[in-house]
């Protein structure tokens, strides 16, 4: 092989991540032998190293994020931009994009990906101008973010998650919102409300269970329940995205949302908090390709009623 057959990969590694520490030295290895040369780059906050398009254009052609769901996203707008595909290595806790794109967990799996040279093209989703591929939320989610301790949440992984949800489940209560959709505006009361543009989150919950990352619309839920423990009764139907079955259950589908609510309220975004309430929902359809197994054909586009219940 050539050096004019070879290609630039530029590696964003995020070494808080949970799975951050472990080595890379058997994934950089098939990397190498296929072809990719690769130069890494550590961070702390990403946006930083990933706005920075005209060097990312000037010294690779793909870019590797080694982290998880919130690391991936928050580089999403600068790879979008840059047009350069996107490789992923899951070393976060829950690696829902990878779950939903096919992505091995084992590192050395997913360089075997990233160098079969495969794309698939993805929508992203956007909140007040920040990135998302899963799902963005407020309410319960939001309350689980901010009270998730990071040290928790590396050493125990999904654990950390459950113990800290008993938590906010404690002390949960609905709150007022205002859902407006193609000009159409329903006011709901509410414990959480999730709009999924990805097919997976949270773990492996499903947004639901026709919800494709390339099919050209976000899916909004409302958790209407009016005993929140009866929460636990639902659980399996949010794991296979049936969730839209139950009555307490307000579900929508479209390619905008607007959220607005009383006072500010907190916008997570596949684990993150990056914005707050008024809250503007878009997609971005395909706008940017990932390295991935072959999945089978795209998605259609569905048509459905402006709400549901």
């Amino acid at each position: 092989m050539t050096t004019s057959d070879r290609r630039r990969a530029l590696i964003l590694r995020n070494p808080k991540a949970r799975r951050g520490q472990e080595s890379l030295d058997g994934p950089f290895r098939e990397l190498a032998n296929s072809g990719i040369d690769v130069t890494t780059e550590t961070f702390e906050a990403l946006p930083e190293i990933a706005r920075d398009i005209v060097r990312l254009r000037s010294i690779a052609d793909l870019i590797i994020i080694c982290g998880g769901d919130g690391s991936i996203s928050s580089g999403a707008l600068a790879v979008m931009e840059s047009g350069l595909p996107l490789g992923i290595m899951p070393m976060g806790t829950a690696n829902d994009l990878a779950r939903t794109l096919g992505i091995p967990m084992d590192l050395t799996q997913a360089a075997q990906v990233i160098a079969a040279g495969r794309t698939r093209r993805v929508d992203m989703g956007t909140v007040n101008g920040h990135a998302f591929f899963n799902v963005a939320s407020i309410g319960l989610s939001s309350d689980l973010a901010q009270g998730l301790d990071p040290t928790l949440k590396k050493r125990f992984g999904r654990l950390g998650y459950t113990l800290a949800a008993s938590k906010v489940l404690t002390k949960a209560s609905r709150f007022h919102a205002t859902i407006t959709q193609n000009g159409h505006s329903t006011d709901v009361d509410t414990f959480q409300i999730a709009i999924g543009n990805g097919r997976h989150y949270g773990g492996g919950n499903v947004v639901r269970d026709d919800a494709e990352i390339d099919d050209g619309h976000l899916d909004l839920y409302s958790l209407e329940l009016t005993n929140l423990w009866k929460l636990a009764l639902m659980l399996r139907s949010f794991r296979s995205g049936t969730h839209g079955a139950w009555k307490e259950v307000r579900t929508a589908r479209s390619a905008e949302f607007d959220i607005e609510t009383r006072r500010p309220m907190p916008v997570n975004t596949d684990g993150e908090i990056v914005t707050a309430t008024p809250a503007h929902f878009k997609v971005h359809p395909r706008a940017v390709a990932i390295f991935a197994p072959e999945m089978g054909s795209d998605a259609t586009q569905l048509r459905v009623p402006l709400f549901h219940r």
